[in-house]
């Protein structure tokens, strides 16, 4: 409301300075009276010092209100994403999320100043309309009729725009998911030599971008010529016909001359007309992104309590069951299977999961979340000393903190104030996993789920870290997800799963006896860690 003010009042002082202008001409120039030109022109450079001001609120508010409209987007988009939780990356990519985060938000709150400077341009079009009346009704007939052209002139190519503009934006959001996945891989493609190819596909795609770009850019610039070059077009025939009458006796000197400033004066609000229907098609494209996020349904959050103690986990779908307070394990020669379980068992997506014989999807989800932990593979490290990292939501506690830390070995990590970059890309692969390990440990939650937990630490670590977490762990659930001797060893049962199912069921030494598959996946395991070992 105060841009529209503002912007209004700043339009008024610009219209009624030509005809002060005239007044002075007419009144105190062309008569000769110096007293009455004094007057006039002093009423000139007090507008004009108030246009100033004017100026100067208008522009204030609408940087206000386009900042103030991009975080509010921004805010609104980080609590959706936050209600998805880790649903979020399985309903959209990383580089959609980020190219909503530092494109789209700003082009919506850009077009927000479009109802504000809108309505002013507007309202300015039709003030100096009816002074162009009360001057010549053939002037003001002819800048009334210029809105209807422009619109004819312009509509069509902000309609191309707009379908470019989606195009564009579809195909960015597809590169920066693309830089997204590579810059989390880049180590991983260093090792394996596969750089250099998804350099070249990232170079073809953008490449593509650029073309679709130089496409936008092409109907922008039709869309910029017409907002410059159409007002000048008015300018020049109004003029044109105003001079004619002032040849003709028709206008004065005054009146010419506060017809030129009115005309001229035109060109800003119906240049600023153009800008905003140009903003608002950029607007609409982005806001279609950015509804069409918040409009990603988040997993149900309401639901029954949960058992009243530790309750067996049951999967119907793969046949695992968890007992409480033992450590079970889950090999599968697809990783991919008994992560699925593990997912399940943590009531991620859908599942058909019991705890106690309920069903986890009719538990409320924050009990769930209380109790039950899924510690992923690849989870995310922030940027925090190591004490903040380890202990997560929980307020750091140091005895806590290093029995965590010593349970998944990561003493060698650095101190409690040592610090851990963004994505802990200043450790190692092993040092990452050891320390989202410890991370787990410290949240002591009733049933610990955990995917591939040592995959990345040498063969004297993984069987530190397999004594020190079934001791960490007494007492409560832990399901495991591995292929590791070492840990399969000290699991209390281990479910052995083909396709998805459990095939076998018992200690790692009793499979190893009796289920020839079993033997098979950890020979295969063990045979890998003796090449890594040498």
């Amino acid at each position: 409301m105060r841009g529209a003010t503002f912007g209004t009042l700043w339009y008024a002082s610009l219209a009624f300075t030509p005809y002060l202008l005239s007044q002075a001409i007419d009144r105190g120039l062309g008569p000769r009276r110096p007293a009455t030109l004094i007057a006039w022109t002093a009423a000139v450079l007090v507008v004009g010092v108030a246009s100033a001001g004017l100026g100067i609120l208008r522009h204030r508010s609408m940087t206000n209100l386009r900042l103030a409209a991009a975080l509010r987007t921004a805010d609104v988009v980080m609590t959706h994403a936050t209600r998805l939780g880790a649903a979020l990356p399985r309903r959209v990519t990383a580089g959609e999320v980020v190219t909503i985060g530092i494109s789209d938000v700003w082009t919506i709150g850009r077009s927000m100043n479009v109802v504000s400077m809108g309505f002013a341009s507007g309202l300015a079009y039709a003030v100096v309309a009816v002074l162009l009346f009360s001057t010549s009704p053939l002037l003001a007939v002819v800048v009334l009729a210029g809105v209807p052209v422009l619109a004819l002139a312009v509509g069509p190519v902000l309609a191309r725009m707009q379908a470019a503009g989606a195009r564009y934006r579809t195909s960015q959001g597809a590169l920066a998911a693309q830089l997204v996945d590579v810059l989390a891989g880049l180590r991983i493609l260093n090792g394996l030599g596969g750089k250099q190819g998804h350099l070249a596909r990232y170079t073809r795609n953008s490449a593509d971008l650029r073309v679709l770009g130089y496409g936008v850019g092409r109907v922008s610039s039709w869309v910029g010529a017409f907002g410059e070059g159409l007002p000048g077009v008015f300018l020049a025939l109004v003029i044109w016909l105003a001079a004619r009458q002032a040849a003709a006796g028709e206008l004065t000197v005054g009146e010419l001359i506060a017809v030129y400033g009115y005309t001229a004066m035109l060109v800003i609000p119906v240049s600023m007309m153009i800008i905003c229907g140009s903003d608002v098609t950029r607007g609409l494209v982005a806001a279609r992104h950015v509804i069409a996020f918040l409009g990603l349904p988040p997993a149900g959050t309401a639901g029954g309590p949960a058992p009243a103690g530790p309750a067996i986990l049951h999967d119907p779908a793969s046949g695992v069951s968890v007992d409480p307070g033992r450590l079970t394990a889950l090999a599968s020669a697809r990783p991919a299977d008994a992560s699925a379980v593990l997912e399940r068992l943590g009531r991620y997506g859908s599942t058909d999961a019991t705890w106690g014989g309920v069903r986890l999807d009719s538990i409320a989800r924050d009990e769930v979340r209380a109790r039950i932990l899924v510690a992923e593979h690849e989870a995310d490290l922030f940027a925090d000393p190591l004490r903040e990292v380890v202990a997560g939501r929980h307020d750091p506690q140091d005895e806590r903190l290093r029995a965590a830390i010593e349970a998944a070995a990561a003493h060698d990590v650095g101190g409690p104030e040592h610090p851990v970059e963004w994505g802990a890309r200043n450790l190692s692969g092993g040092q990452r996993q050891r320390v989202r390990l410890a991370r787990a440990l410290y949240q002591e939650p009733e049933v610990l789920l955990a995917a591939e937990p040592t995959s990345a630490v040498d063969a004297h670590t993984e069987a530190a870290i397999a004594g020190r977490l079934r001791a960490a762990r007494a007492g409560r659930g832990t399901v495991l997800a591995t292929t590791s001797p070492a840990l399969l060893d000290r699991a209390d049962v281990v479910h052995y799963l083909v396709d998805g199912r459990v095939a076998a069921t018992g200690s790692h030494r009793e499979l190893l006896g009796s289920v020839p598959g079993y033997v098979r996946l950890v020979a295969r395991v063990f045979g890998e860690d003796e090449q890594d070992a040498a």
